[in-house]
């Protein structure tokens, strides 16, 4: 019989087979891996190019939008500026001049008799302005515009201004402006203390007025150049002011008056007027009392300066924000 052959494999070709195999596998997970890569940049730096294009819109829409409220708040303040200026140009009431308070012109400003003390100051002079006849809600509202501490004196209740105790309840502070008889005034107002009346008249009058105004404090004189300068009439007065509590500031209406007299007399601080602003009516003129009062503050410490709520009056005051910065704004009460 023929001997059978065996034919071995050679190792050597399964070898290099499995060899081959390895690095097909190796070079596809390079491949894997570096596709991946690749892929990853290309789509994160297009993640990042549309998040930065997203941040440059945002930024942009941000810029637009503020400058959008710049724009609408400088319309804004715009608007309240010229509605203020439309505020005080209004006549809330009108005048032919405001100099029917005092009978003698040389009494706009301080007299040399009653002259204060200058002082050196170490912080800012105090400076109150009172705006003596109110009595209508437009009034109210054109001083109140100024938005400055200014103190209103109302006028008493009557036929021609019903409601002037009803604005004063809504006030914080404010004064009452009780009208007083006067050497020269055609027009008297109604329910004016006059010299004659008696302490029991005078006592009722004031009761009256506390009652109409409760949280009065402090009266200043319409008119009342006979009223004040009528030593009797001022006692009797200051007896009854004494009785509810309330102070008298004295408009300083008469050369004549009395009321440092009486002050005195009663143990009280003589509290006055230093400068009137509208004896006459030019704006230009009220300006120039303004600046007397701020003057005057500064040299003495302190100033108590009386207007009246007429246009030009009100519109000065708005036009003088600036010379009003060097003193201190304060109400009455606070400046004594």
């Amino acid at each position: 019989m023929a001997r059978k052959t065996t034919r071995k494999r050679k190792p050597s070709a399964t070898k290099n087979s499995k060899f081959l195999t390895y690095v097909a596998w190796f070079l596809a997970i390079v491949a894997l891996m570096l596709s991946s890569l690749v892929a990853g940049y290309y789509f994160g730096f297009k993640d990042a190019k549309d998040q930065n294009t997203k941040t440059i819109l945002q930024e942009k829409k941000k810029t637009k939008e503020l400058q959008s409220k710049l724009e609408k708040t400088t319309h804004k303040q715009e608007d309240v500026a010229k509605r203020l200026q439309e505020v005080l140009k209004k006549e809330s009431k009108t005048y032919t001049s405001a100099s029917h308070e005092i009978d003698d012109a040389e009494l706009v400003n301080p007299p040399k008799q009653i002259q204060k003390t200058k002082v050196v100051m170490t912080h800012k002079p105090k400076l109150a302005i009172i705006i003596d006849d109110v009595s209508t809600s437009a009034q109210v509202h054109s001083i109140k515009s100024l938005h400055i501490p200014i103190t209103m004196s109302f006028l008493p209740p009557s036929p021609a201004r019903p409601n002037s105790a009803r604005l004063a309840a809504k006030e914080g502070f404010y004064m009452v402006h009780l009208p007083m008889e006067a050497e020269h005034f055609s027009k008297e107002e109604p329910y004016t203390l006059h010299v004659r009346d008696t302490q029991q008249e005078i006592m009722q009058r004031v009761a009256e007025i506390k009652t109409l105004f409760p949280k009065v404090a402090y009266i200043n004189n319409h008119t009342g150049s006979k009223f004040t300068s009528n030593e009797i009439a001022m006692n009797r007065l200051f007896f009854a002011l004494k009785k509810e509590g309330v102070h008298f500031v004295d408009s300083r209406t008469t050369a004549k008056t009395q009321a440092p007299k009486v002050s005195k007399n009663y143990g009280i601080e003589y509290v006055a007027r230093d400068v009137f602003l509208d004896h006459h009516m030019e704006e230009e003129y009220v300006k120039e009392q303004i600046e007397k009062a701020v003057k005057f503050a500064e040299e003495h410490g302190k100033a108590i300066a009386i207007g009246h709520p007429h246009k030009n009056t009100l519109q000065a005051l708005a036009e003088s924000k600036e010379l009003l910065k060097k003193v201190q704004l304060v109400q009455v009460k606070d400046i004594y």
